[in-house]
């Protein structure tokens, strides 16, 4: 078998060969040999005239090919455009748009759209270990600014968020995202309902080990953190930093996010906010890994993934991701 690639021109090259694409995701996907994705049984025979295998087993499904339970079953799209675009997501660091994709592959936008997020899909990476030792905690808004929104919009918007005590909300139609970032290590995100105590207490307790060194801003909504972790408030009223105090190795993964997300795709619809996080997510977590490292580890969580188009269009219930 060829070298596995390590740049993109390596990738082009090697996966325009409908035989290294194969090769390669079947030794991540079936290490140990080809098992059959509906009962698991090793008793398979290759079709190799058909490019694919049938179960010896008398089930539904029997037959079935390298795209079977993966994010790109059922696509008529061949494997070496699919994995194409695959590496252009997992390795451009601050994205790529669908219209580009569309242009680089050959293939419609719509495609490349609905592909993309298919990909984002095996990006969302939930890791049952909590984050330890000394982690920043903060909070962002994404969304377009309320002084470019049309009049009628932003009336609209406005008699939605209002408040009794303020009048007005700052942060009319953003939606409220948290990050937890281990210092030195990974980055968990996640789209939030709002930035009160409860909702960012719960996403603390549920993602940082306790007795852990927390580091938050001043904000209010952190009161009490102290009960469970050590807790260090740098006040941005007065400083950035003072001493290990800060909350700036955070605040550097929003820059890049929203770099990315302004910059790149423009403008995110809300519900699909989460598929972008966890994109930028992965390419942060996995920041010191070569392309090749990065794309190996990607192409082995394309199992048991499903997006159909219907899900990614709010037409259906989508699997979180």
């Amino acid at each position: 078998m060829n070298k596995e690639p390590k740049t993109l021109q390596e990738a082009i090259l090697y996966f325009s060969s409908k035989d290294n694409c194969r090769d390669y995701l079947v030794a991540r996907r079936w290490p140990n040999g080809v098992t059959c994705p509906t009962c698991e049984s090793e008793s398979v025979t290759a079709q190799p005239k058909y490019n694919r295998w049938q179960c010896a087993s008398h089930h539904d499904r029997r037959q079935f090919t390298l795209k079977t339970g993966t994010i790109f079953e059922d696509s008529p799209i061949g494997l070496d455009k699919w994995l194409s675009v695959m590496w252009l997501v997992v390795n451009c660091k601050n994205g790529i748009s669908s219209y580009e994709i569309s242009r680089a592959v050959g293939v419609t936008q719509k495609s490349a759209w609905f592909m993309s997020h298919r990909v984002r899909l095996a990006l969302g990476m939930e890791s049952s270990e909590q984050l330890s030792g000394h982690v920043e905690a903060d909070e962002t808004y994404i969304g377009g600014k309320a002084r470019n929104m049309h009049r009628t919009k932003l009336a609209k918007r406005v008699a939605e968020f209002a408040t009794p005590r303020t009048g007005r909300n700052q942060n009319i139609g953003k939606v409220a995202v948290m990050g937890l970032l281990e210092r030195h290590g990974q980055i968990r995100t996640m789209v939030v309902a709002d930035t009160k105590r409860r909702s960012l207490h719960g996403n603390v307790s549920k993602h940082v080990e306790s007795g852990s060194t927390v580091y938050t801003d001043a904000l209010r909504s952190y009161n009490d953190l102290d009960r469970e972790y050590i807790h260090h408030v740098i006040n941005h009223a007065e400083k950035y930093v003072d001493g290990q105090i800060h909350t700036n190795g955070v605040e550097n993964f929003w820059s890049l996010l929203k770099r990315t997300l302004g910059g790149t795709y423009v403008s995110v619809e809300p519900f699909h906010l989460f598929r972008y996080l966890d994109e930028q997510s992965f390419r942060f977590n996995n920041r010191t890994l070569n392309d090749g490292q990065r794309f190996d580890i990607a192409s082995r969580a394309i199992i048991g993934k499903r997006l159909t188009f219907a899900q990614v269009t709010g037409k259906a219930a989508s699997q979180p991701g």
